[in-house]
Order: C-alpha cells, then structure tokens, then sequence
C-alpha cells in the first residue's frame, strides 16, 4: 500500500520516448545514519532481472525502497554469488569500479557516481567497508520498499539496513536492530523522552470495522513484536453507577471490532507475556475515555487502579517519566484523563501516572503536562494531506533539537518532555481522508524525510530524537520500513553515549 509513489525514473512508452527526453537522475548520495565510519568501497552493475523480457519490471524504480530483506544466508569473499533474489545465481555485471568513499557518523556525502550507465531500471550493487568487514547491498529492491546488507564474512560485527530513494539516488545506512529486543543495548540511564519510539494510533484497531475506525493492519502482538513500544488506547467504562469493572475497548462512540467487543484485559495479557519474554523492553500505554453511556474519568481511574493496574512489578505509575532502567519490563502508564481525588494522593501527593491529561485538541504543538503533542487529526480533504505531513516534519524536528541531560537525578531533575507526534488522521465522510488512505501518503512521506533530511542541518546539536512516533496502519504486507527508520534514529544518541564514555 505504502509503496506507489511516483518516480522519476517512471518513462513512457517506446513509440513515446523518441519525443520525450529522459530525466537525468542525479549521482549517488550516501548518508550513514549509524555510529561506526563506513566506506563505500566497491559499485557493480547490473543489468534488471527480466529485462529482456515484455513483461519486465516496470513498476521497478517506482517504489520508495529499502529496508527488511530480501536476502538469505551468508555470502563468503570471493563467491561470486549475488546478495540479492532479484538476481539470477549465474549474474554477471557488466561493470566494475573500485571507489573509497569515507561517510563519517550521521554524515551526507554526494559522490559523482552515475545513477545509470545503460538502463534507469539496472541494478546498483554496493559494497561498504566497516571494521574491516565487507557488507554489500543491491538498489533498488523489487520485492519490498526496504533491504539488508550481506555481510561478507562469518560472523559480521556489524548489521546494517538500507533506506534507497530512487528518485534522489539517495541512500541512507540505518544499523539494523532485532526490532522484537531494540532497547537491549540502549543505557539504563537514558530518559525515555531521549529515545526515538514507534507507536500506533487506536493499537488495537485492526479488527474488521467501520473503515474510519480501523487504523491498524496487523494485531498488538505482531507490532510489539515488530518494535512498537507506544500504544495509544481507548477505553469505554460502564455507565454510573455501575461498579463493573469492564472496560471495552472503542475508537470514539463506536466498538473496534464489528464481530463482538474486545475489552482491555486481553490486551494487557498481550503486552504482559510480551515484556515477560522481552525483559529489556518497555511499552508506553496511553489510555482514553471515550465511548456511549454516562461515565466520568474519575470513575475510570478507580477502575484502572482496583482492578487492572494493581501489580506494581508490571507497571510504572509515578507522575514522571523514568529512565530505562526503571521502565525495563513495565507498562508505563500515560493517562489522558482526570484523576479521582484520592489518586491524587498517591506518590506523596504529586499524582497517578505520567499526565497527558488536557492538550489542545487538534493542535500543531501544545505542551501540556509531561508530553508535548503534534495532534492535527481534522483532516477533513485531501488537500490538508499535505499539512499533516509539514505538522509531523515539524514536530520531529523540535525533538531532534533536544539535548537530554544523562546526567540528571531526583524526581526534581529537569527533563524534556515526552514528545507525541501523531501521523494519524481522518474524516469519516470522505473515502480519501480514512486512515489507511492518508497512512499511504503520510508514512512513505515520513520516511523519505527521516532516511534523507532529518537533522542533516549543519552544526545542529540535538541528539535526533524523532519523540514518540504514533503512526496508522503500519505492518502491511511485512513492510516496517518506518518503524526501522525511527528505531534507527536512536544511534545519534549512542554515538553521544559513546564519546561521553558512558
């Protein structure tokens, strides 16, 4: 879904190309987006897979690409055998050049290396040096919008995905991370505020319903398992006076699922057996009432707190936004509703929960509590597509701005606040502006701007957070590109770790 934007390298027909000129894409582009030098050491091309054929590839350069292979096994120096499906066993380029381009860490180097020689659909093969380990890449990928590098080697030090933009020739390097267990290597000192987190919007959203409700593509499990770490959760408590403790889960006035309702303690069980297995991670839990009947926040404060968040082990409830090390293993609780009055009294007086109580509905940008919120979800026309795009752009940029302080100590510390970017949006009385038809825009347009433009501003000294990330319908058909390019921007700030000595 999220892979048919327009190209560039996109001709006419043969009986047309006579009387339109070609276009020219610009040479090669190399970003290393990760904390090691790399060298670009070695260009190959190729010709395209079928392209001798009628039916070639020609929605081939079409695609924004790179990340999540395309590759098995590994490939020894000196095989000969290509990294990439998308060419035959027995491939052999038809050129060969020996280059030494040096990227330096979160670094841009524009090379003169053509984009093409014969065709605009050949294959470019890369291959990258670090550590003295050889890993090589083919751009672009047919098969998905996202590919790994080939180590070279037995036992490579190193893993490495690629983001390619055909339309710039641009390539950035992310290092690649076992997205199930990508907090593993972070410090237990750092912020949970300083870190790049993906989200999803309505979490629990991918049932069959209303096509304004739906927003998610694949279940909670498979996107914890997929490295999401932010769910946002709506929560439909029983009309007063009731004491029922049941809590349904619902996206505004209407039920996510149109074959019976889901109700919250599945979903706990969820994400509870998944940090059981995956005791480095953390998961953000943002809850919301919403929902028919008469109810009151206060009332579903009491519920959480009697009934379903009672095990202090599995859950951060202080009014604060902990570090790692606190968070490792536990729902951190983020309440988008009042308190009831004794729950103020919890934590020696200072509250239940991280607050994100009360932030301006449909905002740009409005700090609030513990969290400052890109929230502009009225996208009422196509047209305002654009706007959401320039919204989220702009609040990545204002967490990347950020210098946490690793240093800080005390409930009294100062600490940035916990930015909310939300990608989601929709009006339920126009088919383009439902969420999976705004996600096809939106995510592939995020992409190209974390993968080439994201905090590449010279002397910028942030540590390139991107904030909370809450995206729609991520996971389609395998495709995590957005969730590695936000995962993958948590390198700046290792490599900030790394020269500290921490």
């Amino acid at each position: 879904m999220f892979k048919n934007l327009t190209s560039p390298f996109t001709f006419p027909p043969k009986q047309q190309q006579k009387d339109k000129p070609r276009m020219t894409a610009p040479p090669l582009t190399i970003r290393n987006l990760t904390a090691t030098p790399l060298d670009l050491m070695l260009i190959e091309r190729y010709e395209a897979p079928g392209s001798q054929e009628v039916k070639s590839l020609g929605n081939f350069t079409s695609n924004l690409t790179s990340f999540v292979s395309n590759t098995t096994g590994i490939n020894v120096p000196g095989s000969g055998g290509p990294s990439s499906k998308a060419l035959a066993e027995n491939a052999q380029s038809f050129a060969h050049q020996n280059v030494r381009v040096r990227v330096e860490p979160f670094k841009t180097v524009k090379t003169d290396i053509k984009a093409s020689e014969r065709a605009p659909n050949e294959i470019l093969r890369m291959t990258i040096e670090c550590s003295g380990q050889r890993y090589r890449i083919d751009t672009p990928s047919p098969q998905h919008s996202s590919s790994t590098f080939t180590p070279l080697v037995q036992n490579p030090s190193h893993h490495f995905t690629g983001v390619f933009l055909p339309s710039s020739t641009h390539l950035s390097v992310f290092s690649s991370a076992n997205l199930d267990s990508w907090m593993r290597n972070l410090k237990d000192s750092t912020p949970l505020s300083a870190l790049s987190i993906p989200g999803t919007h309505n979490a629990p959203t991918h049932h069959m319903a209303l096509p304004s409700v739906r927003c998610q593509a694949v279940s909670p499990a498979e996107q914890l398992a997929n490295g999401i770490r932010f769910f946002d959760v709506r929560v439909q408590p029983p009309s007063a006076p009731s004491t029922d403790s049941a809590l349904q889960l619902v996206h505004g006035v209407f039920p996510i699922s149109l074959t019976g309702p889901k109700y919250l303690p599945a979903l706990l069980t969820t994400i509870t057996d998944f940090l059981h297995s995956h005791p480095s991670e953390t998961l953000i839990l943002s809850l919301k009432r919403e929902g028919a009947g008469q109810h009151t926040d206060q009332q579903l404060s009491r519920i959480l707190k009697e009934h379903h968040v009672t095990d202090a082990a599995k859950w951060w409830t202080e009014p604060r936004i902990p570090r790692l090390g606190e968070a490792r293993g536990k729902i951190v609780l983020l309440r988008r509703f009042a308190l009831d009055d004794a729950l103020k009294r919890e934590h020696g007086g200072r509250g239940w929960a991280i607050d994100a109580e009360n932030w301006a509905y449909n905002t740009p940008n409005d700090t609030h509590g513990d969290v400052c919120v890109q929230d502009f979800c009225e996208v009422l026309e196509t047209e305002n597509i654009d706007k959401k795009i320039q919204y989220s752009r702009e609040h990545m940029a204002r967490a990347g701005d950020c210098v946490c302080d690793l240093n800080a100590q005390g409930d009294n510390a100062p600490r940035q606040p916990l930015y909310l970017n939300f990608l989601s949006a929709s009006n339920f009385w126009k088919v383009g502006c439902w969420p999976d038809k705004i996600a096809a825009k939106v995510n592939p347009a995020v992409i190209a701007y974390l993968a080439s433009e994201f905090h590449s501003r010279d002397g910028q000294k942030g540590d390139g957070t991107t904030g909370v990330v809450v995206c729609d319908w991520v996971g389609e058909g395998g495709d995590w590109d957005l969730v590695r390019c936000i995962v993958g921007m948590n390198s700046k700030l290792e490599l900030r770790e790394k020269n500290e000595g921490r």
